[in-house]
């Protein structure tokens, strides 16, 4: 059984734990697990060492943990640190290239191994991020099996 995540955007963490008990983006006002989210197979613990390694340079091992915002029996939600997505919206093609080079040679880690896969995810997480900007919201993460 494999787990899905679903990231999406929130003003603030009573919003983002919110979230999965009305799964109504209407109510919530923005982003929130609205068209503007992505489902992926990425852990978000993954996405956030390969920003922080790949653009920031930080050594896995000093990767900051993710805030647990609600956990529930048959989900979680979890919020992702800004340093995450923010490095992303201002960084142009030839840093979104090296950054997947760089993470796709990181020894010990989980997360898709080639560099055009990480490149094509950088890509994405950058328009998430330039969206959660917009919104002013700040990243979430919801977890269900």
């Amino acid at each position: 059984m494999g787990v899905t995540y679903k990231y999406f955007g929130a003003p603030d963490g009573a919003t983002a734990a919110r979230v999965p008990i009305s799964m109504r983006p209407e109510e919530l006002g923005g982003d929130e697990l609205g068209m503007n989210g992505m489902f992926t197979k990425i852990k978000p613990e993954t996405m956030a060492a390969m920003v922080l390694t790949g653009i920031e340079g930080v050594p896995l091992s000093k990767v900051p943990p993710l805030e647990l915002v609600v956990l529930h029996p048959d989900y979680a939600v979890v919020k992702l640190p800004m340093t995450v997505v923010d490095p992303l919206r201002d960084i142009g093609e030839e840093a979104v290239g090296a950054a997947a080079f760089i993470w796709s040679t990181v020894p010990d880690r989980g997360g898709p191994r080639d560099a055009f896969n990480v490149y094509q995810l950088l890509h994405e997480w950058q328009d998430f991020s330039h969206r959660l900007h917009e919104a002013g919201h700040q990243p979430y993460c919801l977890v269900w099996p």
